[in-house]
């Protein structure tokens, strides 16, 4: 990944110039490419793509950079395979398609599979022995099965029989088999691997891929997915959903300086739109009520009815038969596990292994049951109580699959029973605040939902509090045993609207990756010269509680309330805002284009090469490696962008407008003037030289790194600030 970085910093050709500043947030007008789109979307072999599916085929294929979020259930990996087909047909060379698992890599490497395309699954050399449902697209199986190699199944045959080869016949046999690799690899629609994966050095040799997919990249962090993009990327197409769980980073520190933040979820914060995908065909229509309206602003459609994810011959206690969920009660207290570092709960463990009971006892086998916590001191606990405490042959709850709601992230079962297991009067409820978390728990069910926990407690949270007043409004809020369940008569205070809880991209207040233009608004959350505790009387009380409990697994979130919102912004928040973003996901405002739409393309684009010193203008110095060259290079775009830009290693590229989506989202905020006199909206849109001129003494302090300016007065004051030293001239001509 180190390798990665470096190649994206220093190797010009690595990717294309439009990619290579969008990715590093620069003011690039929106590019569309002129391509043949096909008459007919689908793809052989696989479904029928529903409208929000078309959609997105058609935009992706003619724009160099495309975010595609999808929502569960929604047909993510049918999507990505469909428009893998297209971009093969419109021969524009192999197409590199990534994830960061392997099991996304299998999944959607059996899908491309079914439209006919020749497809390789290249995996590590330590998963070779291990089956996998596309182990016959295998590189390794591949080979094993050729039959225009005699020689070399012999020699294969051969080894296999005695173990080793003469050092004859090995050097031979290697040879051999590096020929086919790259026969085979160089003969292949599609290469399929894990990111990291694609790191490997038989695609490090003259491999360029004009064409890379990476899936679930929102699991992955940013250094991960650039190892993919570095291999030549020209158009890059990013799946995800921003609105569940992010990338794993056990190191705090990582964590804070920004690795938790997917690439995906830092484009979407730079104000790149994804398009979503609508109609979900996993859950039944009850069941996504609730995660589509808090979630995704109601926007999600179901591709299935109540009688297809009803089951008429099951004997299950629901209390609405039409609604096959409920929340179930718990008077348990939580405790500490025997590892010293998680929690578990007793009674919801014993009330978790009868509501399984009652399901196998009416017919419903294991595999279709999911149990899931977030606590791994709870699974390891149900797991062990179910064995010796359950009624039934302890093979049946051997299989049923019990795991932390982390790790369910894009999997389903047709029935969920969740323990929420915290259950205290003052300590909080730690990973449950995190809404994400929250969402994934709540879509991974297909025909029904058990949820196990003690509403005293959780109500608290305002988001846990509009799931628990929703599900007493459904009159599916129940206590009591398990065959003779009522509703339940606790009362809730009345749901606070929800305001900000997670800011993709800026959940640490102080430490997150800002934008210069909204740390310049004095006093604001984003002001980096506050202080940390002012920072966490902004976010609200619930603040400390999500620092500290969040930080294990994944990044903490700040939960700004309504109040303190509307007294700490009151000055720098208007309306207006037209992002993709959920109340519940609400972001921060970004930065939009040049407020008279007037930044011309060719000077941000045209001249990547070195001056006489050997600085370039990609980010600013480039190393002592790049010195050594000592000459230019022709710019890659050397036409305004107008009209049409032409470039020597692009296809025709056409400006156009933001391509909208198809329904309308709309945000509204506070509306106010800020310090200067500007709105939010106007003030977002300034260029930070204006910006310089109105505030000079914030940004004495916060203008720092190059990249992040458009203006070459203040990229060089803010140099000379941090460098007064610095001696060396830099040619920024092009970006002004």
């Amino acid at each position: 990944m180190q390798a990665a970085l470096k190649t994206f910093a220093v190797d010009e050709n690595s990717v294309s110039a439009y990619l290579y500043h969008r990715l590093l947030g620069h003011e690039v007008d929106d590019l569309v490419m002129k391509v043949t789109l096909p008459k007919r979307f689908s793809a052989p072999g696989l479904p029928e793509l529903n409208h929000s599916q078309v959609y997105a085929v058609k935009t992706v294929l003619q724009r160099p950079l495309s975010l595609i979020q999808g929502p569960p259930g929604t047909g993510k990996t049918v999507t990505s395979a469909t428009i893998v087909y297209h971009l093969v047909k419109q021969n524009q060379g192999q197409v590199l398609v990534c994830a960061p698992s392997n099991i996304a890599v299998d999944q959607l490497t059996e899908k491309i599979h079914k439209t006919g395309l020749k497809v390789v699954r290249l995996c590590a050399k330590s998963r070779e022995a291990l089956d996998s449902p596309v182990s016959f697209l295998a590189l390794h199986n591949q080979i094993r099965n050729l039959e225009s190699e005699p020689e070399l199944k012999k020699l294969q045959q051969l080894k296999d029989e005695t173990g080793e080869l003469s050092s004859a016949d090995e050097k031979r046999y290697r040879t051999l088999k590096r020929k086919c690799e790259s026969d085979l690899l160089r003969n292949a629609d599609v290469i399929c691997c894990t990111c990291v994966g694609s790191g490997d050095p038989r695609l490090s040799h003259g491999y360029q891929f004009r064409s890379i997919l990476i899936d679930e990249s929102t699991q992955a962090t940013e250094p991960e997915c650039m190892v993919p993009v570095v291999l030549g990327a020209r158009q890059l197409i990013l799946v995800g959903d921003h609105c569940q769980l992010g990338p794993v980073v056990m190191s705090k520190k990582a964590a804070k300086a920004g690795l938790s933040q997917s690439l995906f979820e830092r484009l979407v914060v730079l104000g790149i739109r994804p398009i979503r995908l609508q109609v979900q065909y996993r859950m039944h229509p009850a069941l996504s009520a609730f995660p589509s309206n808090i979630f995704y602003e109601g926007s999600l459609q179901n591709g299935v009815t109540a009688g297809e994810r009803t089951i008429k011959t099951l004997d299950f206690p629901w209390i609405q038969p039409d609604k096959p969920m409920f929340f179930h009660c718990s008077m348990g207290q939580e405790e500490i596990s025997s590892s010293g570092t998680s929690y578990l709960n007793r009674t919801e463990a014993n009330m978790v292994e009868k509501t399984a009971t009652r399901l196998l006892r009416a017919g419903i086998k294991p595999d279709q049951i999911g149990i899931i916590t977030p606590y791994e001191g709870q699974r390891a606990f149900i797991v062990q109580h179910m064995q010796y405490s359950g009624s039934l042959n302890e093979k049946l709850y051997q299989e049923i699959e019990v795991a932390s709601v982390d790790a369910f992230q894009g999997r389903e079962k047709d029935f969920i029973i969740l323990s929420c297991v915290r259950a205290n009067e003052h300590q909080g409820i730690g990973f449950l605040n995190d809404p994400r978390r929250l969402n994934v728990a709540l879509t991974r069910a297909k025909y029904g939902i058990i949820i196990i926990g003690t509403p005293k407690v959780l109500s608290r949270q305002p988001l846990w509090n509009h799931l628990l007043t929703y599900y007493k409004e459904q009159r599916v809020l129940v206590e009591g045993p398990l065959n003779n369940l009522k509703e339940s008569a606790i009362q809730f205070s009345k749901p606070k609207q929800l305001v900000n809880p997670t800011n993709p991209g800026g959940r640490f207040m102080s430490n997150a990756m800002f934008s210069a233009k909204e740390a310049l608004i004095p006093g604001s959350v984003y002001d980096r010269t506050t202080t940390t505790s002012d920072k966490r009387q902004m976010a609200g009380s619930m603040y400390a509680n999500n620092l500290n409990s969040n930080f294990r697994v994944h990044d903490p979130l700040s939960y700004i309330d309504t109040a303190g919102m509307n007294g700490i912004l009151q000055q720098h928040l208007s309306n207006g805002l037209n992002l993709p973003m959920p109340h519940q996901m609400m972001m921060p405002s970004m930065p939009m284009p040049y407020m008279n739409g007037s930044a011309p393309f060719n000077t941000m684009m045209n001249n990547r090469s070195m001056n006489s010193q050997g600085t370039t203008a990609r980010g600013g110095a480039r190393g002592s490696a790049m010195k050594s060259r000592g000459s230019s290079r022709p710019p890659r775009f050397s036409k305004s962008i107008n009209g049409t830009s032409q470039s020597q290693d692009n296809p025709s590229l056409t400006q156009i407008g933001t391509i909208s989506q198809p329904y309308p989202i709309s945000q509204t905020g506070i509306m106010s003037q800020n310090a200067y006199g500007f709105s939010q909206q106007d003030f977002s849109q300034l260029d930070a030289y204006d910006v310089y001129q109105a505030s000079q003494n914030e940004q004495n302090q916060l203008l720092s790194q190059d990249s992040t300016y458009a203006d070459p007065s203040v990229f060089m004051h803010s140099q000379s600030l941090t460098n007064p030293n610095r001696s060396e001239t830099m040619n920024r001509t092009d970006y002004t």
